[in-house]
């Protein structure tokens, strides 16, 4: 029988390629440029250090005051939101 090699996923390069947050988010996450993902993993890493997320729906997320101006001024949102409502803040 031969074998098959599936041909490998290329990463998306867009989610990859550093982007630099503005001076709002870096509040949360700092000032270096890094990529989509790792900003978005140091901000769940931001929202469980502080306990921000909600304990009856864990989907959302309580905003304190740094991450409040990061929402646009909403004091909860989903995490499907969130991603969002961060991206206006990366160039």
């Amino acid at each position: 029988m031969p074998t098959e090699t599936k041909p490998k996923r290329k990463p998306n390069s867009a989610l990859m390629k550093p982007v630099q947050p503005d001076a709002i988010l870096a509040a949360v996450v700092g000032s270096t440029p890094a990529s989509r993902g790792e900003l978005t993993k140091k901000l769940w890493d931001y929202i469980k250090k502080h306990n921000l997320q909600d304990e009856k729906n864990r989907r959302n997320i309580n905003a304190d005051a740094a991450l409040k101006a990061v929402f646009g001024g909403k004091a909860q949102v989903t995490m499907f939101e969130m991603t969002k409502l961060v991206s206006v803040h990366i160039k």
